[in-house]
């Protein structure tokens, strides 16, 4: 057993299956990998004694489910093929399925720990210079319990109407403001945008002409690699701003043959690939589990970006792994790695003007 924040996990030895060519997929799962991204997405399991049941676990099993909060599971089945069946401690399912421990109140965490509830408009960040953020949806593809915007209202700021009436506040922002030239859509995830309105948005930012840059942080790519459409592709291809992708990975069990070739495609059509992960205890602390994934992500063509220390979320205390922990081991990656596959080790400060490098 070992101790993070104020919770206690017990980790099981991580087996040789630390990479992963291809999942094995659940009976009802079978046919995910050749489903449109809108239909894996409406398929996904939503209920958590559903998500223990298609794992192999028992309720009971490494705790009774947790109470119902307005944080839901949200778990894509093409995600879910990838667990080891049978494993409460399985690395990628530890990040999805709700737990008892979401329910502690720990000193330290907060709802809203990178104070983003003082945004300029209700769908945009201005945190550092040159760069704005833009909240362009609520929506995830997936629920990841350590998310940091696990708080976010879990609607889309402005209803139904067209993506672009709905965040006129935060375009009109950009455009009085010469100084930024780097537009990041984030959300919630801009990929669950269908890419008809994804398209309208960046058309319109395109017209900003101090704007030089777009960038997209995603994890469809991961848990629904069917979103790298023949549309999007083509859309990142055509626009006159520089795009490029973040993508988040925690664990190399996740980079399966499917995601290996949407990443592919993306980088082929030109778009450079960007990868961030969060240190989490009985996930990815451990110094052969992001070795592999670094050197998958390399092999991938992916450049490893950060390795985020735990944002403290209320909920995700349990995930927390002590910085010192964190230090040693990218210590030993630079050891064990070329430079560039070695991320940078960050925290991101509320009011900083730069995120700051731990190590």
């Amino acid at each position: 057993m070992e101790e993070y924040g104020c919770g206690t996990i017990t980790r099981t030895m991580l087996d040789q299956n630390i990479l992963v060519n291809r999942p094995v997929l659940p009976t009802d799962a079978s046919d995910q990998y050749s489903a449109d991204w809108q239909s894996v997405l409406a398929d996904a399991v939503r209920d958590q004694d559903e998500l223990r049941r298609l794992a192999g676990i028992a309720v009971g099993a490494n705790g009774q489910s947790a109470p119902a909060n307005p944080f839901g599971t949200l778990v894509p089945r093409t995600f879910l093929a990838r667990v080891r069946p049978g494993d409460p401690h399985d690395p990628l399912l530890l990040q999805v399925m709700p737990q008892p421990a979401e329910n502690l109140d720990c000193e330290g965490f907060s709802v809203d720990p990178l104070c983003e509830s003082a945004a300029v408009t209700p769908c945009l960040l201005q945190k550092y210079k040159g760069r704005s953020l833009i909240l362009t949806t609520a929506a995830c593809g997936v629920h990841c319990r350590y998310c940091f915007r696990r708080h976010y209202p879990r609607h889309d700021v402005g209803g139904n109407r067209p993506i672009v009436e709905r965040l006129m506040a935060a375009i009109g922002y950009i455009e009085h403001e010469s100084s930024i030239h780097e537009v990041i859509l984030s959300g919630g995830d801009p990929l669950t945008i269908e890419d008809e309105s994804l398209e309208q948005l960046i058309h319109r930012l395109a017209d900003i002409e101090h704007l030089r840059r777009l960038r997209l942080h995603s994890r469809m790519p991961i848990v629904i690699p069917q979103r790298v459409t023949d549309g999007l592709l083509e859309l990142l291809k055509k626009t006159r701003l520089t795009a490029s992708m973040v993508v988040q990975s925690n664990h190399p069990s996740e980079l399966n043959t499917e995601v290996e070739v949407a990443l592919a495609l993306l980088i082929d059509a030109g778009v450079p690939l960007l990868c961030q992960s969060v240190l989490l205890a009985g996930v990815n602390d451990n110094i052969e589990v992001l070795a592999g994934l670094y050197e998958r992500l390399i092999d991938c063509r992916v450049t490893p970006y950060y390795l985020h220390q735990l944002d403290r979320v209320t909920g995700a205390a349990h995930f927390e792994v002590p910085q010192q922990r964190g230090l040693k081991l990218i210590q030993k990656l630079r050891e064990l790695l070329p430079g560039y596959a070695v991320p940078r080790y960050v925290r991101e400060v509320p009011g900083a003007a730069h995120k700051k490098v731990l190590g």
